[in-house]
């Protein structure tokens, strides 16, 4: 489980163990000091009467609601690469990791990396076996490397549908053959009637790997902010129902058994609960499952603008009192909103009428248009107020935007295009020319030919032997390449002779070695 924040977690991995004390069920009443009668045991179970009455409102029980619901919660055990062991050096061959002896095969062959286990929880949205969890919990699964456990103790394999970093939700699809046909319990997202703060919560999950579990609490404010990307996205709900380590993903019910949010984080000094828990609102949670479910991945508006805060001390400094908004910092060059005319400086207060009180506000309309759709800025310019039309773009992925350093930015951009390098896809590695930024990046030697790895799939045996991004490929089994169809006409060669792996010849830093890679079938 990684840190949100300083005291922010997120709740994928189960504990390595859990210490659990075991209670009688009954319960003592002492007599009060001086009095003579002698305590009482007084049994929890089949008693004629309640012991108390509860408060206004309370129910006596959460037990009707937690037979309704839990048979649609379910444990998500996730199979991934764990992170590599530590690699030898041999001088003379600088630049190259050496597998320890140990981790090779009989047949001299690097042996696969070692694996880790995970839990999370998650819930059927359809009778036909679409379920919700979080992104966090499934990102780095192997393929083939989710299983689900029912309530009734089935295990069925999972695939990932979509994932949505922005959200951190995540959508997959029982496809066991074993449930051909199978109709799932599933539960529905209320996003009508919004419980008020103070109202009860219930939620399910798989804390520390135990199996469905519930706890209940209630709800304690709205609206939170926990200072990472999907707060950009995500206006939080904090709850008091105890949820732990293995929780992520799981969903918190109403009293009527209506899902209001998904359990997506905590606050905590040790990893374990202190009260305070973080879920994902139903609307949200809804609206982005339906994305994932059509399309595969959440498509966002944009307008490619860098954009930050408009402070009470900024108002002040224009004399514009205690207006609010977004201040504009910068502009993608050539990007939508540079095109529609909005500058440096304009303070944003409008999207399609929709007043915003802060960058986050903005991002998030920003966000709703559609691609082509027409947003009507309203800005305040040199204190004077003007509409301005820009025509969304799309918004990149949070890992692209991480990547180009648009920190506040509402949505990367539509900046101008960059020559597109082509791209193939090869053996778990992708694929492009060697140019001369390439050289220049990688001090690629001008006699080196061949083609460039920019990139490995973390769970391809390209990425298990530990090819990288920047490692040149001259040659597939003795035959020299220089593009990437080369390199695919080569692979299928050897398939059609039935060859289970393939020959490469790398250069890194110079040094060339030779690296068999499986072919998959």
């Amino acid at each position: 489980m990684a840190a949100r924040k300083s005291g922010f977690f997120v709740g994928a991995v189960a504990g390595a163990g859990v210490a659990c004390a075991a209670l009688a069920g009954v319960g003592m009443r002492m007599a009060p000091a001086g009095a003579a009668e002698p305590a009482q045991v007084i049994r929890t179970s089949g008693a004629p009467a309640p012991m108390f009455a509860p408060p206004p409102g309370a129910p006596m029980s959460f037990a009707d609601i937690f037979e309704q619901v839990s048979p649609a919660v379910v444990q998500i055990d996730v199979t991934s690469k764990a992170a590599a062991a530590p690699r030898l050096r041999i001088p003379g061959l600088e630049g190259f990791d050496i597998v320890p002896k140990g981790q090779k095969g009989e047949d001299g062959e690097e042996a696969p990396g070692p694996k880790q286990q995970s839990s999370g929880s998650g819930f059927f949205i359809s009778a036909d076996g679409y379920l919700v969890t979080n992104n966090h919990v499934v990102a780095d699964a192997d393929d083939d490397g989710i299983n689900v456990v029912l309530k009734d103790g089935r295990e069925l394999k999972a695939t990932i549908v979509g994932r949505d970093e922005g959200t951190d939700l995540a959508v997959l699809k029982v496809v066991d053959p074993k449930a051909k046909g199978a109709a799932f319990p599933f539960v529905n997202f209320e996003n009508q009637a919004k419980p008020r703060v103070g109202d009860w919560v219930i939620t399910i999950g798989n804390p520390f790997g135990l199996g469905g579990t519930a706890t209940a609490g209630i709800i304690s404010a709205y609206n939170r902010d926990l200072g990472d990307s999907s707060s950009t996205f995500v206006d939080y709900i904090q709850i008091d129902a105890p949820i732990n380590r293995g929780n992520s993903g799981g969903p918190s019910f109403d009293i009527y058994g209506r899902v209001i949010g998904v359990n997506t984080a905590i606050f905590s000094p040790t990893g374990g609960s202190v009260g305070i828990g973080f879920a994902i609102p139903a609307d949200v949670a809804e609206a982005t499952a339906k994305q994932l479910i059509s399309g595969g991945k959440v498509v966002r508006g944009y307008i490619g603008a860098q954009i930050q805060p408009f402070t009470k001390e900024m108002a002040d400094a224009q004399g514009l009192g205690d207006v609010k908004g977004a201040i504009v910092a910068d502009l993608v060059a050539g990007g939508p909103a540079q095109k529609g005319g909005l500058m440096p400086e304009d303070v944003i207060t409008a999207v399609n009428g929709v007043e915003i009180k802060n960058s986050s506000e903005l991002t998030r309309e920003v966000a709703k248009g559609r691609p082509g759709d027409t947003l009507k800025l309203s800005v305040l310019r040199g204190g004077k107020p003007r509409m301005i039309e820009i025509k969304s773009g799309v918004r990149p992925t949070e890992k692209e935007l991480s990547l180009n350093d648009d920190d506040g930015e509402e949505g990367g951009a539509d900046a101008p295009a960059k020559p597109q390098v082509q791209k193939s896809e090869a053996l778990g590695m992708t694929l492009v020319p060697i140019d001369e930024a390439a050289r220049r990046t990688y001090s690629i030697d001008p006699a080196v030919k061949g083609v460039l790895i920019d990139g490995v799939k973390a769970n391809s045996d390209a990425g298990e032997k530990g090819l990288r991004k920047g490692d040149v490929l001259t040659s597939v089994n003795g035959d020299p390449v220089s593009s990437a169809a080369q390199v695919s006409s080569a692979v299928e060669a050897a398939k059609k002779l039935q060859r289970p792996s393939v020959n490469l010849r790398i250069v890194r830093a110079g040094r060339p070695t030779i690296v068999p890679l499986k072919i998959a079938p």
